[in-house]
């Protein structure tokens, strides 16, 4: 009887690899926790409410309960993904708190508020979210939330405008970005609209020459989104979002069709869009003029729209050298918002360009996870939704970096997990629940993952859905497959 029990365990199946998990986890709190009593040590145990002793707690539960809840609803979750995020968002948290004591306004313990929030925003999706492939049934419902959420800002009572740029709601008392939550929603609707259109899209049409134009109706709900970044850049004079949803735009049209003329046309449109925003609109005028002219002095000594943050984030940066000033030793005082639009550069200047590469390559390995991600579930549109999303934080992460070390003019953006803002905390959080989602259905057997499944998926092949699996990732990940079979 007891022989005929362990006959029925499938050999090949895949592990939970909750364990590996776990201890990765309490490494993740652990480096948190280090950093955050690093920063005054002797403050430490003064009180009940420290920052060190309120980060780890903090930390800890969320990522105990967040364990639990993968346990329970995505066993088979990618088990890197949540405790390198627990790395990022605690030594941002701990450089934040180490900033505050340079700054008139501290907002080390609003960001300690906005983490939880965050980590328990991330367990309510796991947890709710049986199955990512429900979401492309609200496709067209994300493309009307995402202009919804672009369009809140322009309204006159509660739009607010900060440093140039109207992208704040100003509730209670409280500001919130909703383009961080639209990036979500815009990734949400391209996937299910481009999973579910991609043949039209590259087979009906007129073709004029070696060209093939889609008909303008397939294109129309596409049209809308790339309108909605066009008008955030235009009303609410954001470089930074705009280049975002744009760039997401035209990756996601690539990989859904694997036509390199997107990425031609989407290009020629980044040149033309920014000349014209150039000499159209003042506050990208400004930005663009300060990041050529930057070491114009009178440009740098300029009360608005100067270069003085761009090269003290440089000097910073040059300051910390290889191996940095030492944790705490830095003086962020001399950057302007040191603490979320130029992050990167209080870290480069006391960890030293080692300690940046290290946090660098840790977002290298977050992202490589949420694409493998893709490669491996076996759904059209949770490919292009886990492609779509790790491209969101690919290019967050190129205009920031660009940004501060002076290669791409200055956009605002802030880093993901690491700079101060509650907004985009919570989005990137959501995030990282889609990409454990997706990587559990990539990895569980068949049997497991089969709550809601659309038409079209056959769980008892390893084939790929033949509406909907997208040219690029498709290839790829057929390729690996068959590789793997011949090794």
């Amino acid at each position: 009887m007891a022989s005929s029990l362990f006959s029925r365990r499938d050999p090949n199946a895949p592990k939970s690899r909750r364990f590996i998990e776990i201890v990765l986890l309490v490494l993740a709190v652990g480096i948190s926790s280090g950093a955050l009593y690093l920063r005054k040590p002797e403050e430490a145990f003064g009180s009940s409410s420290s920052a060190w002793l309120m980060g780890t707690v903090v930390l800890g539960v969320g990522a105990l309960i967040l364990h639990v809840v993968l346990g329970l609803r995505a066993r088979y979750a990618d088990p890197f993904i949540l405790p390198i995020v627990i790395v990022l968002n605690g030594v941002g948290l701990a450089m934040i708190y180490r900033i505050d004591s340079d700054l008139k306004y501290p907002v080390g313990d609003s960001q300690l508020f906005w983490t939880g929030l965050s980590m328990l925003a991330c367990a309510v999706v796991i947890y709710f979210l049986r199955d990512h492939r429900v979401l492309r049934k609200v496709t067209y419902i994300s493309l009307a939330l995402s202009l919804i959420l672009l369009v809140l800002p322009l309204l006159p009572i509660i739009g607010q405008e900060i440093n140039g740029a109207r992208i704040w709601i100003s509730i209670a008392g409280r500001t919130f970005q909703p383009g961080e939550v639209a990036k979500i929603t815009l990734a949400i609707f391209f996937a299910g609209y481009l999973s579910t259109h991609r043949d039209l899209i590259l087979v009906a049409g007129r073709r004029i020459g070696p060209i093939q134009l889609p008909r303008f109706r397939d294109l129309v709900p596409v049209f809308l989104a790339w309108l909605a970044s066009i008008g955030v850049l235009v009303f609410q004079h954001d470089l930074g979002s705009s280049i975002l949803f744009f760039g997401l735009f035209m990756a996601m049209l690539y990989l859904s069709t694997g036509k390199t003329s997107w990425l031609v046309t989407g290009g020629i449109g980044v040149v033309a869009g920014g000349f014209l925003a150039y000499h159209s609109i003042s506050h990208v005028h400004d930005r663009i003029y300060a990041w050529v002219h930057a070491f114009d002095n009178d440009i740098y000594n300029s009360s608005y729209g100067g270069s003085r943050q761009i090269l003290q984030g440089v000097f910073g940066l040059s300051y910390g050298g290889l191996f940095g000033r030492g944790w705490g030793q830095g003086r962020t005082y001399l950057v302007p918002y040191a603490n979320s639009d130029m992050i990167i550069t209080s870290l480069g200047e006391e960890l030293g360009l080692l300690g940046l590469g290290a946090i660098l390559m840790m977002y290298l390995v977050l992202v490589s996870r949420g694409y493998r991600a893709a490669l491996g579930t076996r759904d059209g549109f949770g490919k292009l939704l886990a492609a779509g999303l790790s491209t969101v934080m690919v290019l967050q992460l190129f205009v920031v970096v660009g940004g501060v070390t002076r290669l791409i003019p200055l956009t605002g953006l802030t880093t993901p997990f690491m700079s101060a803002g509650g907004s985009s905390l919570v989005a990137n959080w959501i995030i990282v629940a889609l990409w454990l989602a997706i990587s559990h259905s990539a990895r569980a057997p068949h049997g497991v993952v089969d709550f809601d499944a659309p038409r079209g998926i056959d769980y008892g092949s390893n084939d790929y859905e033949p509406e909907g699996a997208t040219s690029v990732l498709a290839r790829i990940s057929t390729a690996s497959t068959e590789g793997s079979q011949r090794g």
